[in-house]
């Protein structure tokens, strides 16, 4: 084989590699582009609740573990089988204001009440929320498990369902 046609070969390997790494880049953006637009308009709260379940199930299990390993007179069980009934206190209520929520118009509703702090994080599905919408949401919230305005936040999600 001749020099010119080693260099002809080599070089239409390296266009072609070049070609195809420029096509892998522009498909999977593409690919991803889409993925995140699905989620963020009709399976937001799907995805939010699927997520939070399995962070929960985890965390459960890991403390079930840590019951198994002490005895019930130590600390450390004591303290994972509080933190445990914590836990499905929280789960609870959740379900119980998302429920509620939900009987106020909404679609749907997501609500994520913090571990480590007072607040709770709702999230409805709305494009605006206005003033009545925030104080039927706020009374719900205090009445039922009584938390302090101030510890609410509200975000509207729009998702078209």
């Amino acid at each position: 084989m001749t020099k010119k046609k080693k260099i002809i070969i080599m070089s239409s390997l390296v266009f072609l590699l070049a070609l195809t790494a420029v096509l892998n880049v522009l498909l999977a953006s593409n690919v991803f582009a889409s993925d995140d637009a699905a989620v963020t308009t009709s399976n937001y709260f799907t995805t939010f609740r699927s997520e939070r379940t399995t962070t929960r199930s985890e965390e459960l299990l890991q403390l079930d573990s840590v019951i198994a390993l002490y005895e019930e007179d130590s600390d450390k069980y004591k303290e994972a089988v509080n933190l445990k009934l914590k836990i499905v206190e929280m789960m609870e209520n959740e379900l119980l204001l998302e429920t509620l929520i939900k009987s106020r118009g909404f679609s749907d509703a997501v609500v994520s009440i913090g571990m480590n702090s007072d607040n709770v994080n709702v999230f409805i599905n709305s494009n605006e929320l206005d003033y009545n919408t925030a104080l039927s949401i706020y009374t719900v919230l205090k009445d039922e498990v009584g938390i302090a305005p101030g510890s609410i936040i509200i975000l509207p999600v729009y998702s078209q369902v």
